[in-house]
């Protein structure tokens, strides 16, 4: 390995699986030893654009040597300071990449504080809460869902899917740098948050879902502040959660139909349709309330369950 300058700081160049390069593994693979770092790897194009364009911090980056690199690549490392950057053999770039043509631009990015205070919320937010995910796609979709259809802040609460798995963020499709979002361990946390929502917005509506038929979603008066309680894939929303909420709701499926459920990051999807709808167009109206609707409760058992 060797150092020298260039135009933005030191560079390393890296021939061998040194320690430098067991360190990107590990950014990887090991999910206590990337936040004791309190970075995460990152490649592909889309992510990389949204993360410079996001404000989020470039430590490094890492590219090879051998193979001349693409004008947008240059570029971004032309504008982009970093603290150190990297520069391996193609090997050791295809070891690293987790796609069939191993990516010419890979970053190493600070992670963001977890820290309710850093949520800038507007008058009216959406926003989402995802109880102890399970799945790195369905967190990826749930995060561009929220980044298409305007959901202020993303909550994770409890032991699941690590948000800064690199299967999230490719999954997310540079969505992940858009969408404000933060992990909370405690429900005690997660309680304390609520409250200090209600007292900030006194109309807000705390709406858990469920695979129970409860009240349907588009019966819901949606158009002001509101917090989805989205339960995990498997095991549905949390009984303290349930408790926490003003109203379950459920999505009705067409009667008859095959599908036995929804996916849980399109369920999501369909949720924060819904409040985007009313917001624009109007909450339901009076035969809407009265429980009329085009649609039947579906299979009580599965209308939420990723």
């Amino acid at each position: 390995m060797r150092d020298r300058e260039a135009g933005n700081g030191a560079v390393q160049r890296i021939y061998s699986r040194n320690a430098a390069f067991q360190k990107f593994e590990v950014l990887k693979t090991n999910r206590n030893k990337r936040h004791r770092y309190g970075e995460f790897f990152v490649e592909g194009v889309r992510n990389l654009n949204e993360a410079v364009r996001s404000g989020w911090t470039v430590r490094s980056f890492l590219y090879s040597f051998e193979t001349p690199l693409s004008h947008w690549a240059r570029e971004m490392l032309g504008r982009v300071r970093t603290e150190r950057n990297y520069e391996l053999t193609d090997a050791l770039m295809a070891g690293l990449s987790g796609k069939n043509d191993a990516s010419e631009l890979m970053a190493v990015i600070r992670m963001r504080e977890e820290d309710p205070g850093r949520l800038a919320l507007g008058d009216n937010p959406l926003l989402a809460l995802f109880d102890r995910p399970s799945n790195r796609g369905n967190l990826g979709t749930m995060l561009r869902s929220c980044d298409s259809l305007g959901v202020e802040a993303l909550v994770l609460t409890g032991h699941g899917v690590d948000l800064y798995d690199p299967d999230v963020v490719v999954s997310s499709m540079g969505s992940f740098f858009r969408v404000p979002a933060i992990h909370m361990d405690s429900s005690g946390e997660v309680e304390a948050w609520i409250a200090a929502l209600r007292r900030q917005y006194p109309r807000l509506r705390v709406v858990g879902t469920t695979s129970h038929a409860e009240r349907p979603l588009f019966e819901m008066d949606l158009s002001g502040p509101v917090l989805f309680l989205i339960g995990n894939e498997t095991e549905g929303l949390c009984a303290r959660f349930k408790e926490w909420s003003d109203e379950m709701a459920t999505i009705p499926m067409a009667e008859g139909c095959c599908a036995s459920s929804f996916n849980v990051s399109c369920a999501s999807t369909v949720l924060f349709y819904e409040a985007v709808r009313q917001r624009r167009l109007g909450p339901p109206g009076p035969a809407q309330e009265r429980g009329a609707g085009p649609l039947s409760a579906g299979d009580p058992q599965e209308n939420l369950r990723g």
